[in-house]
């Protein structure tokens, strides 16, 4: 097994709803080496008849982990009770790809690791996003549902393309 010498971020399979636990005993566990990050997006919903912003996790069942992940550590990880494995190949522990970073890194650009909602406008069939984390990543958007608030955004993450529906806010022309 080829392990990291260098920080690099690693993503944990955990028991779906344990996220938040690993990440707690990760940060306890493994002290200030590591950041453990659950990516959270922000969504409308309707409930009752009233609208209301919710906080959902990006990806169900992972965990972000930054660090140097040697021999020792790896173990340590594997012991972690609601941590299923680190994602790997054959021969060594997957790092998630920069490119994949950049992304996840404008979305997620605040402390608490959540991506906010975004203000967007449609002109004839052309979307044109006026603020929020989503500036700059029009050719990402799949499909937008006004009426949910909800666009459907493309990312790729661990070398697959995934569909995440992130949180907007529809306005008439500026």
């Amino acid at each position: 097994m080829n392990l990291q010498n260098k920080d690099s971020w690693y993503v944990l399979f955990v028991k779906t709803n344990q996220e938040e636990k690993a990440k707690k005993i990760i940060e306890k566990e493994l002290g200030n080496e590591f950041k453990a990050i659950v990516p959270t997006r922000e969504l409308k919903e309707r409930k009752e008849g009233k609208w209301r912003n919710i906080k959902r996790k990006l990806f169900p069942g992972y965990v972000l982990l930054k660090g140097i992940v040697d021999i020792d550590t790896y173990y340590k990880i594997k012991e972690i009770p609601s941590i299923i494995k680190l994602l790997r190949d054959e021969e060594e522990i997957l790092t998630v790809d920069e490119r994949e970073l950049e992304v996840l890194k404008i979305l997620i650009d605040n402390e608490e690791n959540n991506i906010g909602i975004s203000t967007l406008y449609k002109e004839n069939d052309e979307v044109k996003i006026t603020s929020g984390p989503l500036v700059g990543l029009e050719g990402q958007i799949v499909k937008v549902d006004a009426r949910k608030g909800r666009a459907k955004v493309r990312l790729r993450f661990m070398n697959e393309e995934r569909i995440v529906e992130l949180g907007i806010e529809l306005v008439d022309k500026l």
